[in-house]
């Protein structure tokens, strides 16, 4: 094999001993997914929002941002189930950082040692505050230590046709949104969700096992091709297809970021909250599509913008809360679009 050895890595019941979550932040999780679950039967009216930076780092600004969001929860919770992005590996076109699992710190070399570990407190410390969180399933191979803790889990546009994506997602215990693929094709995204709801013979942990299929794998609209794909054309072809393999607990979550945010050719984050309000617009008088939209994704942090990793100048960074990957909205926009939205949902 083409590699070197860096070092052995502890097992994972090591990590997660040393950095334990509590019995009630156990129960939290189990109760958290169970209303992910009952709003995509449609046993819950509320919206789900999945709201949070692009990538979680630094520490400190994600723990300050989920302090923030947790109060402004108690404000519209009425209307959605916050689900809060803490997103620790990053999908790359070509190469680049792939998120604090890997490197903790972007400015050293990659240490997947310190990296499991201080991702896995960041996310222990969000949920003891009282928020579920969500992650996107990239790298399969090592979700021990995370996955128990996630509530809701994403498979990104890259590896949403990928065979041991869709058998893991037929695999999990939660909700998982399969996005769209780059490419566009929603009839390829369905198909990963029909392999996501069905059982699979395959290797996990060194077992040959069968898996049990995933119920509440649904869609998620993420643009593609540089255009959006939230109209309501889009809405109607997602269903025909979903319709046609009869899935079960039909649903579509909308990311308003991504592709679905660009616009002649580059991404414009302020526009997430106008995306949503025309959506929510246009879907006033498709009572069919309105129950089949369960959701938004929305990428935002404390402070708007982004900046860029300057290897030469680590000093130059800045830590208090501005994205260094895609751009976000800052807290205030982020908080007066989830109050703005509150007001006018009727459930």
């Amino acid at each position: 094999m083409n590699y070197t050895i860096i070092k052995n890595l502890p097992p994972v019941e090591e990590i997660i001993q040393s950095i334990p979550l509590s019995d009630t932040g156990h129960q939290k999780i189990m109760h958290d997914r169970r209303e992910v679950k009952n709003i995509l039967e449609g046993k819950d009216p509320r919206l789900l929002m999945i709201v949070g930076p692009c990538s979680a780092w630094p520490k400190e600004a994600v723990l300050e941002y989920a302090k923030r969001l947790i109060k402004l929860n108690e404000k519209i919770k009425h209307a959605f189930k916050i689900i809060m992005r803490v997103y620790i590996q990053k999908p790359r076109t070509t190469k680049g950082w792939t998120g604090p699992v890997n490197q903790p710190d972007p400015f050293a070399y990659p240490d997947i040692e310190a990296g499991v570990r201080y991702t896995r407190d960041m996310m222990v410390k969000v949920i003891e505050m009282g928020l579920p969180i969500a992650d996107e399933a990239l790298f399969t191979h090592n979700a021990r230590g995370f996955l128990e803790l996630l509530s809701w889990v994403a498979i990104g546009a890259r590896s949403t046709e990928d065979q041991e994506h869709r058998v893991f997602a037929s695999a999990i215990e939660c909700a998982v949104g399969l996005k769209n693929p780059t490419h566009g094709s929603l009839g390829v995204a369905v198909n990963s969700i029909v392999a996501a709801q069905h059982p699979h013979v395959a290797v996990i942990d060194g077992y040959e096992v069968q898996t049990h299929g995933n119920s509440h794998a649904h869609l998620v609209l993420r643009g593609c091709n540089q255009s959006p794909n939230y109209s309501i054309a889009h809405l109607e072809e997602a269903k025909h297809h979903m319709m046609s393999h009869q899935i079960k607990n039909p649903a579509i979550i909308i990311d308003v970021s991504h592709d679905n945010c660009i616009v002649n050719g580059k991404k414009n984050h302020r526009l997430q909250p106008k995306i949503i309000d025309d959506i929510l617009d246009d879907l006033k008088d498709r009572d069919d599509l309105k129950q089949l939209v369960k959701g938004f994704m929305i990428e935002g942090f404390l402070k708007e913008g982004n900046q860029k990793v300057d290897m030469d100048h680590p000093n130059h960074i800045d830590l208090n809360g501005l994205s260094i990957t895609d751009p976000c909205l800052g807290w205030e926009q982020t908080e007066e679009m989830l109050l703005n939205l509150a007001n006018r949902i009727v459930l």
